[in-house]
């Protein structure tokens, strides 16, 4: 046994599955990482490999504990956190999946959603889930793979077949099938856990004609979910902590008191806004969701979805060819003319929050014979300042907190971009913080993990430790603010209009 402890973090994501070591002092130890496949059986559909992601589990976890000298008796617990709705069902006996695991993104329900909303059910379902009645969540996605895959359905209502988002899938795989369980945050991005209660509602079960036995059960985001199979590591090691990406990351960023509020700009980019012990029904098309539930009480939260964030600068680089890496997208965005006013919708898969509109698509306004390169790149950058602002203001607006200044605390890939940072502080109005630890999803998921076995310290002193790399604070004139803004709500709304036309100067003045 090493002197040297740890806790392992797994964070399976949507492009990529990676295993973190944090030692005692919830530094990082070692890091490793492997691309995961994405596949597009038909426009909208989303898949991938679930025997893929449970092997690069396996070989980053391995990878990680080589890199720092690490053995399983060095390992104090392990914690999960996943790409939330993802959905997956298997077989209880085998362990083999039944169909690939359909993706968050993955549009293919829309039809059954469409159906639902016609029979006006939406509200009994936002009432009971916090939820939209959207193909993002996972309980369509169920409802459609046992209609679907031959036998699922009768054997799901035998209990032969098992449920789970991407967590439960591995703590099942990682406990040798003993364990059928995931934790309250996962749970309430079904459509089937009532957010009041943290418990499986029936008559949300019956709406999607879903059988119970296939369900996980639902516990604290830090509690016993067993332990893995010796042959996996060489010995068996807790796991001692869950949470989806999203509120891992909340936690990772210590935003545990009432009004902290934290961005994630990956792929896509979602906010939540801690409301603490009040659930928060919201006005602006915002999401109830849970932030955290520890030793039984739940802390609630609103939440707002960007679906393209740092896929808009993915789309400079593999769609329009005008950069060669995402760093080369701020540089171009420095040198763009000001004189010119180019609004990007980025509107690829749909519009998520506050409009939640999946069928609208991209639109670019304001091109001139002089446009290039420079203003693009700087239109997608912004575009992200601008969605930020739509979700800050409709998030506070519900909080009732909407004229109190905020501090935003940011993580993910496009927080080392300073001029997208710096942008997002002037079209918000407020100090964007960048912290030093910018694995706040992995830490959140390691502290859980840690805390629960007494490894690591108390919510208070965790919170205390947290540190600020940067500080971003607004300096752009409240007038160009405010005139900026007005045209990406026009752009916005003529996108939304699919008129086609193109957008009048009188629109955006």
């Amino acid at each position: 046994m090493s002197a040297t402890r740890y806790v392992l973090s797994i964070d399976q994501g949507t492009t990529s599955t990676r295993a973190i070591l944090f030692d005692a002092k919830m530094r990082i130890a070692a890091v490793a990482q492997e691309e995961l496949s994405q596949h597009f059986p038909r426009t909208g559909w989303v898949e991938h490999d679930l025997d893929e992601i449970w092997s690069a589990v396996v070989s980053t976890s391995r990878q990680a504990m080589a890199k720092a000298g690490a053995r399983a008796d060095d390992i104090e617990s392990i914690g999960i956190t996943n790409q939330r709705e993802t959905t997956a069902i298997w077989d209880r006996a085998t362990g083999k999946p039944i169909h690939r695991a359909i993706v968050w993104q993955d549009r293919r329900t829309g039809d059954l959603c469409a159906k639902l909303k016609q029979a006006g059910v939406e509200d009994e379902i936002t009432s009971k889930t916090g939820l939209l009645l959207d193909p993002y969540f996972s309980g369509t996605k169920i409802a459609w793979l046992l209609t679907h895959v031959e036998g699922a359905k009768s054997a799901a209502q035998d209990g032969r077949l098992a449920f789970g988002t991407i967590d439960s899938f591995l703590l099942w795989r990682l406990t040798g099938g003993k364990v059928h369980a995931t934790d309250a945050t996962n749970a309430s991005r079904t459509l089937l856990m009532d957010l009041s209660t943290s418990a499986w509602d029936t008559a949300l079960l019956e709406m999607l004609d879903i059988p119970a036995p296939l369900l996980p059960e639902i516990r604290d985001c830090a509690a016993d979910f067993g332990t893995t199979l010796p042959e996996l590591f060489g010995k068996p090691i807790r796991i001692a902590g869950i949470a989806g990406d999203q509120q891992a990351a909340t936690v990772g960023q210590a935003c545990f008191t009432p009004g902290m509020m934290k961005a994630t700009y990956g792929t896509g980019c979602f906010a939540l806004l801690n409301t603490g012990d009040a659930r928060v029904r919201s006005t602006n098309r915002m999401l109830s969701t849970l932030a955290y539930q520890l030793k039984g009480k739940r802390t609630y939260a609103i939440e707002g979805s960007i679906f393209v964030a740092g896929a808009a600068v993915q789309w400079l680089r593999d769609g329009l060819g005008i950069i060669d890496t995402a760093a080369q997208s701020s540089d171009l965005a420095v040198q763009a003319d000001d004189t010119q006013d180019v609004v990007l919708v980025p509107a690829f898969v749909g519009l998520g929050a506050p409009y939640w509109d999946a069928d609208c698509r991209g639109a670019l306004y304001g091109l001139s014979r002089n446009t290039g390169p420079n203003e693009i790149a700087r239109a997608a950058l912004e575009s992200v300042a601008f969605q930020t602002r739509d979700l800050a203001e409709a998030m506070l607006n519900d909080w009732g907190s909407g004229d109190e200044a905020t501090v935003l605390r940011v993580d993910g890939g496009m927080v080392a971009s300073d001029w997208t940072m710096q942008r997002i502080a002037d079209i918000l109005d407020a100090d964007v913080d960048r912290p030093h630890t910018l694995e706040t999803t992995a830490l959140g998921a390691a502290w859980l993990a840690g805390q629960q076995v007494g490894f690591y310290p108390s919510m208070d002193v965790f919170a205390a430790q947290w540190s600020r790399e940067r500080r971003f604070k607004p300096s752009m004139p409240d007038q160009e603010r405010e005139r900026r803004y007005s045209l990406w709500k026009a752009a916005v709304a003529r996108t939304l209009s699919q008129t086609g036309s193109p957008l009048a100067a009188s629109d955006i003045v």
